[in-house]
């Protein structure tokens, strides 16, 4: 790439360091989009050649993305005992997935080289690098060349300190109760060891994991600040204690969804929605978009239940069949992005056995379900009218998703911070109900349907959810507003906050409250 002529095009250069999985570097094109298009910056973004290719088929060919470039990190699987082609966590088992993380160590190198290269052809090295919250390897070298070193983290502020402080603490292995506290947390905010994944309630300070995440997150907590992909206003307690957690700056500028999500709803062509979805994921779905929106436009509004585990999720055989034996025993209509089950291939063929006896064809005949083999259009999905709620795995880009467009949410988190975000969800917020935890837990069909009756229905605990999802949707739009001082949304100041901390200026102390 030749940064010759990124000086006279813009006020500065920053510099992107996302992690290697698809629900990292969305949010990071994301950011980058919101960047270029409240800055002046370049932005360049930076990660090994496989997501790059992944980036690039997501870029806008029109110039709309003209300030944001790419850059190849090099990259070789196979030196870090990873299979060949192996670059995210797509198609890449658990148990290697350790391996995964500690191979990213081995690009600092190339991004010294990056940023030194800038350096000398701008005349100056850039405003800042923004490094995922799992690359805190870069904070040292990105400091020791000059700059500033950000902290991004894709998730919520509650999760995100949950998360970190777990890992840091592993507080769970110095009691003997299901119930325990977590540093940085009230009393009242205690922790279920349900809520934690078996890789962390097993984890000690040798295993993979933890030499991991215990270094990478320490040194994360040395940056000069952290984005946050979340809203000031429906996460005051999130963030307010991990403020007092980092002693940072914390800028909030989520929700990092595509702008039209935010937008009071206007016709837009099929065959629009589908490349705006493309671009936002660089994915195409299992099923076509007309065939989602007939479904949908064939149901009343707010009936319909959505149904997805995220892009590499599954659930348990056991756990499929329930389900599925709910989901028609409640009577309501749904859409169900179904994969196969765990132990089986996930991007593998279906097999009919996984499902009761004639499941499939009672329920599209009946015109009850739709049933999409591994990837859905979610964005529209979530947008229609006709969704009335989202049994999710809480993964934190679904539920912004989600919460823009205020569908309240049926939680079965599986993963990661998943768990932190339910808990959030259902005691702050109070629009989510938990159907049952991670794919060891047994449910039973009855559940699965007392669960969809109360949160579908239209009065009662169901409405009220209804409610609170509006007003946290309605939060969000408030928050992106552009204007004069006066008329900005909280997301729009945090990013000026930041644009006056990067180039200098006051801070006006360690709160970075809008």
């Amino acid at each position: 790439m030749d940064y010759s002529q990124t000086q006279s095009q813009s006020h500065g250069h920053i510099v992107m360091l996302p992690f290697m999985a698809h629900g990292h570097l969305i949010p990071f094109l994301a950011l980058a989009r919101r960047i270029r298009h409240l800055t002046p910056f370049v932005v360049t973004l930076a990660t090994t050649p496989l997501n790059l290719r992944y980036l690039r088929s997501t870029l806008s060919p029109d110039n709309n993305d003209s300030r944001i470039h790419l850059y190849e990190l090099p990259f070789c699987s196979s030196d870090h005992g990873l299979p060949p082609d192996t670059e995210n966590t797509e198609n890449l088992p658990p148990d290697r997935i350790p391996a995964l993380f500690h191979s990213s160590v081995s690009l600092a190198a190339p991004v010294e080289r990056l940023i030194s290269d800038i350096t000398s052809k701008d005349g100056r090295p850039p405003l800042c690098v923004i490094s995922d919250v799992f690359f805190g390897w870069s904070v040292d070298a990105v400091r020791r060349l000059g700059t500033k070193s950000i902290t991004f983290t894709t998730g919520g502020a509650y999760g995100t300190l949950a998360y970190i402080s777990l890992w840091l603490h592993l507080p769970h292995r110095s009691t003997d109760v299901e119930e325990f506290s977590v540093p940085g947390f009230p009393e009242r905010c205690r922790f279920h060891r349900s809520q934690l994944h078996r890789f962390i309630r097993e984890a000690d300070p040798t295993d993979e994991w933890s030499k991991f995440f215990q270094v990478q997150l320490k040194l994360s907590l040395a940056s000069d600040g952290w984005f946050c992909n979340s809203v000031e206003e429906i996460e005051p307690l999130g963030f307010d204690l991990l403020r007092k957690y980092l002693k940072l700056p914390v800028w909030a500028i989520g929700p990092l969804v595509p702008s039209h999500m935010l937008q009071k709803s206007s016709p837009v062509s099929p065959k629009s929605r589908i490349n705006s979805l493309q671009k936002h994921t660089g994915k195409v779905p299992g099923v076509s978009l007309e065939k989602c929106l007939d479904f949908l436009n064939s149901h009343r509004p707010n009936s319909v239940l959505y149904i997805s585990f995220g892009s590499q999720n599954t659930i348990s055989p056991s756990q499929m069949m329930q389900l599925a034996i709910g989901l028609e025993s409640s009577g309501k209509p749904f859409i169900w992005v179904i994969r196969p089950p765990l132990g089986f291939n996930i991007k593998g063929e279906f097999r009919p056995e996984w499902l009761p006896p004639g499941f499939k064809d009672r329920v599209t005949g009946s015109k009850q379900g739709l049933l999409v083999w591994n990837w859905a259009p979610q964005l529209d999905i979530l947008s229609h009218d006709s969704t009335g709620a989202f049994l999710s795995h809480c993964g934190w880009n679904s539920v912004m998703e989600c919460l823009s467009q205020g569908v309240p949410i049926i939680g079965w988190p599986m993963a990661a911070e998943q768990a932190y975000n339910a808990k959030m969800m259902v005691e702050e917020m109070g629009l989510c109900v938990e159907l049952t935890r991670g794919v060891e837990s047994r449910i039973d069909a009855e559940e699965v349907n007392r669960v969809i009756e109360l949160v579908m229905e239209e009065e009662g605990k169901g409405g009220e959810m209804r409610k609170r999802a509006k007003s946290v949707m309605g939060q969000m739009r408030e928050a992106m507003k552009e204007g004069g001082d006066d008329e900005k949304g909280s997301s729009v100041k945090a990013m000026d906050e930041f644009v006056r901390t990067i180039l200098g200026d006051s801070m006006n102390g360690s709160s970075s409250s809008p």
